[in-house]
């Protein structure tokens, strides 16, 4: 027997032998063997037992405290409604969420641009693990999710050595400096992400890039500025808004309720009526405050109505337009004057503050009179209101020496029974150069609108121009009728041309001034 042999046999109980048999690296291990039979081996619960051990010896339990109830089958109150709910919207969720799913694989298929649909999921993953590594991106200095802007050349102007040397004036070095540089343009101009996708723009592209983003920026600020300084829809101006301040706080208006008209050429607000400053003025309960807009495109093709009218042709200046706007107002302010002297239905005047006029208001808490195109009248009214119509042209023709010059159904109201005249800023005496012209097509929309209206007695525009103007122009059609009133209108002027003004600009709004024919 060998030594080996002899060592195996050895009895467990025999003293240790000497240390160099113990640590021999070639000596068989000292092992004990558990015999099982082959039974044991295949049985499927012996292998669940082993893989059971092997995972608590390496994940071991930890018990967690848990922060709130657990929805599970043993401790559900099926009693209360909350958490039946709750359980319900769970399951809900979880079922839109496998939708989802479901139309992501059929419309993503095997194609290698995808969607997703993550941000419409109900219910989102969590990773616990995650959070103990999340980083506030925004407290660092160096942001992973953001290219890095290329390396500038040092003032040597180049790097490199030999071959491999590289100028500030490279292609690829001045492409990716110029895509930086875009990201000085402004906030609204959108550069979108070019260093991220390594745009190289050229000098000559960057330069028109640069040149309209200024000329962009320069033009969102004139935008800008108009708007600050001008009337739009239904709102006012900063400047405007003062003044209508003023008036509240000065106590002749008490509130202003709202807006309750819209032009082309103004805003029209009402207002509850103060008490005014002197006696000899009664400012009525109820006030219609007009704004004049003072944005300038709406009076470019006004100034025909301006520059030939002998009140204002001295003050008139086409190179200052806003001067226009608040002459426009004025001149509303005396052609309602005389009108008011004459005893044509139309509003009081209140007071003028540039370009806002304040007017006594035609309607009834706060409900303005409907226009004549909008209220329905029998054939009575409807008569009544013609006559009431053909009365007012020949008191303003005769009595204001005026022409309304915008006359339809849409500046006419009716209210209590009677035809109102509003919206005279373009009303012209009959001197001026298309004051005539300007008659005609007045007559015309209120004859078109009577005869339709269904009053038998209405005249057609040529008689009306003649009841109304008491000329006796006798032409068989239109076109001679319009040829005479321009030959008319042309020697008017051509005598106000050689003898100067008849009269002189009225310094009052008294009598209106009489031409002697």
């Amino acid at each position: 027997m060998d030594s080996v042999g002899v060592a195996a046999a050895a009895p467990p109980d025999a003293g240790p032998g000497p240390a160099w048999q113990s640590k021999c690296p070639w000596g068989a291990p000292n092992t004990t063997s558990i015999s099982c039979s082959l039974a044991d081996v295949m049985s499927e619960q012996l292998a669940k037992e082993l893989q059971l051990e092997e995972e608590n010896a390496a994940f071991p339990e930890v018990v967690a405290v848990a922060e709130g109830p657990f929805i599970t089958g043993e401790n559900i109150d099926t009693s209360s409604d909350l958490m039946l709910a709750q359980m319900l919207q769970m399951e809900f969720d979880r079922e839109y969420d496998a939708q989802l799913r479901r139309e992501e694989k059929k419309i993503n298929g095997d194609s290698k641009v995808s969607i997703s649909f993550e941000n419409y999921r109900k219910v989102h993953p969590y990773d616990s693990d995650s959070s103990e590594d999340e980083v506030d991106w925004q407290d660092t200095r160096h942001d992973p999710y953001r290219a890095d802007k290329p390396t500038t050349t040092p003032r040597r102007g180049f790097i490199g050595k030999g071959k491999d040397i590289t100028t500030k004036h490279d292609e690829v070095v001045c492409g990716r400096k110029n895509t930086a540089r875009m990201e000085n343009f402004a906030p609204e101009f959108q550069v979108g992400d070019g260093i991220g996708m390594d745009l190289k723009l050229s000098n000559q592209v960057f330069n028109a890039l640069k040149q309209h983003a200024y000329s962009e920026e320069r033009r969102s600020a004139r935008l800008h500025e108009k708007k600050e300084h001008s009337t739009a829809e239904k709102a006012v101006d900063p400047k405007t808004r003062l003044l209508l301040y003023k008036m509240v706080n000065a106590g002749m208006l008490e509130t202003i309720t709202g807006c309750i008209s819209t032009g082309k050429e103004s805003v029209v607000f009402h207002a509850y009526g103060g008490k005014s400053a002197t006696e000899d003025k009664v400012i009525p309960p109820e006030c219609a405050i007009k704004v004049f807009k003072t944005t300038l495109n709406e009076f470019k093709n006004r100034d025909k109505y301006i520059k030939d009218d002998y009140r204002f042709k001295d003050r008139f200046s086409k190179l200052n337009p806003r001067k226009i706007i608040r002459m426009w107002a004025e001149k509303e302010m005396h052609n309602l004057t005389r009108m008011q002297n004459a005893g044509i239905p139309c509003p009081q005047v209140v007071i003028l503050k540039k370009h806002v006029l304040v007017m006594s208001f035609i309607g009834k808490d706060q409900i303005p009179a409907p226009k004549l195109k909008d209220v329905t009248l029998s054939s009575e009214d409807m008569k009544k209101a013609y006559y009431q119509t053909l009365n007012m042209m020949q008191q303003l023709y005769k009595e204001c020496n005026l022409v309304h010059a915008d006359l339809s159904e849409y500046n006419m109201l009716w209210h209590d029974g009677t035809v109102w005249l509003i919206d005279v800023s373009q009303s012209v005496e009959p001197t001026h150069p298309h004051g005539l012209e300007f008659l005609f097509r007045d007559c015309r929309n209120v004859a078109q609108f009577f005869q339709k209206g269904g009053v038998a007695e209405a005249l057609n525009e040529r008689e009306l121009f003649n009841a109304v103007s008491g000329l006796n122009i006798t032409a068989d059609n239109e076109v001679d009728f319009q040829a005479e009133i321009e030959a008319l209108e042309k020697m008017n002027e051509d005598h106000v041309q050689n003898h100067g003004k008849k009269l002189s600009a009225f310094s009052s709004d008294g009598d209106p001034p009489i031409y002697d024919e």
